[in-house]
């Protein structure tokens, strides 16, 4: 029988398990090798996780002392509501502990910060094309109907 898994805040000494992690969400979403985040993105991130003052925060998926995922979120005002809106902006898993519920109790973390923090609304986006991840949020969330659009500069 597996380890239990459990979710926490991250630590700093997680940074060497934290950042392969880090590394596999990236380059799911192509950015790796030469399109690669500057290190200096990573460094603050990290960093900002770490301080209480940010609004930026990390969980970590553990079982049997190996990190199997990562979610970050953060919590921003909205023009729509008093209480503040939770973003869940990353969100991975090792491909070795899809299926085992990893997933769905990093988004229940999630969830539950945001209830602690008094949020009544946490969303996410993600690729149309990430069919496996999507039939995950199809049973922890419903689809809002909007699309989203950016510039980058």
């Amino acid at each position: 029988m597996p380890d239990p898994i459990v979710v926490r805040s991250i630590r700093a000494d997680d940074y060497p398990a934290w950042k392969p992690l880090w590394d596999g969400y990236n380059a799911f979403y192509g950015r790796a090798g030469a399109t690669a985040l500057p290190e200096d993105i990573t460094r603050i991130s990290w960093a900002r996780f770490l301080d209480e003052s940010e609004p930026m925060h990390a969980l970590v998926a553990e079982s049997g002392g190996e990190l199997l995922g990562l979610a970050h979120y953060l919590f921003h005002r909205s023009t729509i509501q008093i209480g503040l809106s939770c973003y869940l902006q990353d969100l991975f898993t090792t491909e070795a502990a899809r299926g085992r519920g990893v997933g769905r109790a990093l988004i229940e973390a999630v969830y539950d910060r945001a209830r602690q923090a008094g949020s009544p609304r946490v969303y996410w986006q993600t690729h149309h094309t990430n069919a496996t991840a999507m039939r995950l949020y199809d049973q922890v969330a419903e689809p809002s109907g909007f699309v989203v659009y950016r510039r980058q500069f």
